[in-house]
């Protein structure tokens, strides 16, 4: 059974058209609002559960490692059993992990409730942009996906600001329980109005060691590149380790199986290998305004804590009013195009942040703040639409689950690398003067500027070699 298309950004549609991309809109902002409002829980988790930051900064990594290391194999499986079945599967999950999270009596059972989440989490995903590519047809595809990068960049910003006024007004509890209400309204409107996609493949050709093996391997770059910040010890360099020997392993097993997780021969097309490596590139370049943002606006410029909360929030919020204009510029004048359009601005915004003196104040941070987020949703729109394209049915959910991780890998990726060099430009953060930190931010953005160089670079090369 097929996807009845969509019509999308034109007054006539009927209403009823519109409520299979609400449903996958909706599942894609609760995967956001669960990672950005928890953040802002940390301290009040800490005091609630009398524990230390390095227990209690758990409840984000247990979400983050288990939706960066599942993300592809879920995707895959949607392949097998069918994406709507599996992404209800993975609200339910999502909800019922919910639910234990803000009954959690102790901190180890939070953590795990957050892991389980993270794993509906990831059926979230890897499966919203793939039921979506089968849903609207080819040429408002650019639409569709503008419309979801619009939902997850709006729960990203409003994540902080929301948690905050629910721990302000309910306690921390009300951060997890909150969102269930919306989480049963999102697995209603799948179920009804999502049509059964269940392919002819067969769950037992699903490639469990192939699976498991890519988990531990994704899983261990992840936790080396969480534990990096820390410095370069024996936390990091073990789990490295571990990461590449189980890449190593994983391509070793893929090139022998029969029905392997991913066909090595995948990566030929230079579409989706572009795409995946620009992806990865872009995010790790975005983390850099998360990472070095706070501290260039509160001990660069000055600006108290709730000020920092409000410069912070511009991003988000710009990738959230962008993402349809994006979309439509995709469908009208190609993907590929406005993939290196979005590329050239981006890359722009970060060299103003390179160049321009601190002097100019919190305007010559925000305007090249929203140059840089601009660019970013049009490079996020027009490169899913280009990878998701023209991928086979029975690819969709591997495809859209790589298109994640790679994004995921650039997140912890950026976490790492950006602000490890921006720790060791400045100094010693806690009494480094406000000019310090103002020059390590602006040697970090060089730095972002060189790899979004390096991601256009990647796009003329794929152009090429089509």
């Amino acid at each position: 059974m097929t996807a009845t298309p969509l019509s999308l950004g034109t007054s006539t549609a009927a209403p009823a058209s519109r409520w299979p991309l609400a449903g996958l809109s909706l599942a894609l902002l609760l995967a956001s609002l669960s990672i950005s409002s928890a953040n802002i829980a940390l301290p009040t988790l800490a005091a609630a559960f009398d524990a230390p930051f390095a227990a209690v900064q758990w409840v984000v990594l247990a979400y983050l490692l288990a939706s960066t290391a599942l993300v592809v194999g879920i995707g895959r499986l949607g392949d097998l059993m069918g994406r709507r079945r599996l992404l209800l599967g993975g609200l339910a999950l999502f909800t019922l992990a919910s639910l234990f999270a803000g009954a959690a009596p102790d901190i180890g059972w939070l953590i795990a409730a957050r892991a389980l989440q993270g794993l509906g989490g990831a059926a979230m995903m890897a499966l919203t942009l793939a039921l979506a590519g089968a849903a609207v047809p080819k040429e408002r595809l650019g639409r569709a996906l503008g419309l979801l990068a619009t939902t997850s960049a709006a729960g990203t910003a409003l994540g902080p600001t929301l948690g905050g006024l629910l721990i302000a007004g309910c306690g921390w509890r009300a951060v997890f329980l909150a969102p269930l209400p919306l989480a049963l309204l999102a697995f209603a409107l799948v179920r009804r109005h999502l049509p059964d996609d269940r392919a002819a493949g067969r769950p037992g050709s699903f490639d469990r060691r192939g699976t498991l093996l890519l988990a531990l391997t994704l899983g261990a770059y992840a936790l080396a590149m969480t534990q990096a910040r820390s410095g370069l010890g024996w936390p990091t360099l073990a789990p490295l380790a571990a990461s590449l020997a189980g890449l190593v392993l994983f391509l070793r097993v893929e090139a022998r199986s029969a029905a392997p997780l991913l066909r090595l021969s995948m990566f030929r097309d230079p579409v989706l290998r572009g795409g995946l490596v620009t992806s990865l590139l872009v995010m790790t370049v975005m983390m850099t305004t998360l990472v070095v943002g706070p501290f260039h606006l509160g001990r660069a410029l000055g600006l108290d804590t709730a000020s920092v909360g409000l410069a912070v929030s511009v991003g988000p919020l710009v990738v959230a009013l962008g993402g349809l204009p994006a979309g439509r510029l995709a469908d009208r004048f190609g993907a590929a195009a406005m993939t290196r359009a979005g590329l050239l601005v981006l890359g722009s915004g970060c060299a103003l942040l390179a160049l321009l003196p601190p002097g100019l104040g919190i305007a010559g941070y925000l305007g090249p703040l929203v140059v840089v987020t601009a660019g970013y949703a049009l490079f996020q729109t027009a490169n899913s639409s280009a990878v998701m394209a023209d991928v086979a049915a029975e690819q969709r959910g591997l495809t859209s689950g790589l298109l994640h991780l790679s994004r995921n890998l650039g997140l912890v990726t950026g976490t790492a690398v950006m602000g490890t060099l921006f720790a060791a430009t400045a100094g010693d953060l806690a009494t480094a003067l406000p000019l310090e930190i103002a020059a390590a931010t602006r040697l970090t953005f060089a730095a972002a500027a060189l790899l979004v160089l390096a991601a256009l670079a990647v796009t003329l090369q794929k152009r090429s070699a089509r």
